[in-house]
Formats: C-alpha cells, structure tokens, sequence
C-alpha cells in the first residue's frame, strides 16, 4: 500500500476515552478529561496520566499522589462532555450534573460510579514532558462492573461499549 506523508503529531488512536477523577487534602472533588493515558508497566501493573499544570485537578494529584482511571461507555457521553469541557474553577462539576461516586476502596479519591471500569492509582513517579506531566501510578484496585470480569479475573474488553 502506498504511504503519505502525515502531519506530526500524537497520533496513537484509538484509545479509550478516560475521565481521571481526584481529590484534594481538604476533600474537594473533581474529575476532568485526559487524552494522554496508557500502560507502562506490567510488572508491578501502571499505567501513566498526562495533566497539563493549568487544569484545576493537577495540584490534587500532586499533592496527594492518587487518582482514578475512569474508562467510559457510550452512556457515559453527557458526563464526559461537561467535565471535559467545563473546570472546577467555575463551580463544583459533580453537583451540577448529579455525578455518582462512591470512595476508592486503597485510595482517597473518589469512583466515577456510572462508568464500567475504575482503576485505583497511587503515583509514584511523574515527569515533565513539554506541555503535560505525566504521572506514573501504580495500579492499587480495579473495579468492574458485574458481567464484565472473567473466571480468572480478566476483565472482558468485548463486552465493554467503550465511548
């Protein structure tokens, strides 16, 4: 097949759409939306955050060193907009659109409820790559929803109607 030439740029598509949700040392709470998220360690499990160090929740994560991979479906589109579009600056997200969470079960942050697989992270490494920071985290707990996890724990991604 012929190739062309293509413009230079982050280009590892497709990837889950993810909402990494936080909390700060006085307990606020927010969530915002990530485009830079993937594994990077099988052996202890990780997986890397970039943030940018304007966005609201970049000082919780660093100052608590946690958060929570929230991987959405396509009936998690409506809080996956506003979150992604609106910032915690202006008012508390979660209230306004009646987001569900329940605590992390290792971390103090909180569970985007609504959305098929959450994934307790605690940092332990971050570095600055330009315009983001990405955080390392270790992988502490994964939540499913029921019908989603397999016999051996797998979770099974075909069943998942990601975002």
């Amino acid at each position: 097949m012929k190739k062309s030439k293509a413009k230079i740029s982050p280009c590892l598509q497709p990837a889950p759409k993810v909402l990494v949700s936080c909390r700060d040392l006085n307990g606020e709470e927010n969530a915002l939306v990530v485009a830079y998220c993937c594994n990077c360690s099988y052996d202890p499990p990780m997986l890397m955050v970039g943030i940018v160090p304007s966005r609201y929740s970049y000082h919780m994560v660093k100052n608590t060193g946690s958060f929570v991979v929230n991987i959405t479906g396509k009936n998690n589109k409506e809080m996956y907009d506003y979150l992604g579009s609106h910032s915690r600056k202006d008012g508390d997200k979660f209230a306004a659109i009646h987001v569900n969470t329940v605590p992390g079960t290792i971390i103090s942050a909180p569970i985007l409820s609504d959305c098929p697989i959450n994934i307790e992270c605690t940092v332990v490494d971050s570095i600055k790559t330009g315009s983001h920071e990405m955080f390392v985290g270790k992988i502490e707990y994964i939540h499913a929803d029921d019908g989603l996890v397999l016999e051996n724990g797998n979770i099974d991604f075909s069943k998942v109607d990601l975002l």
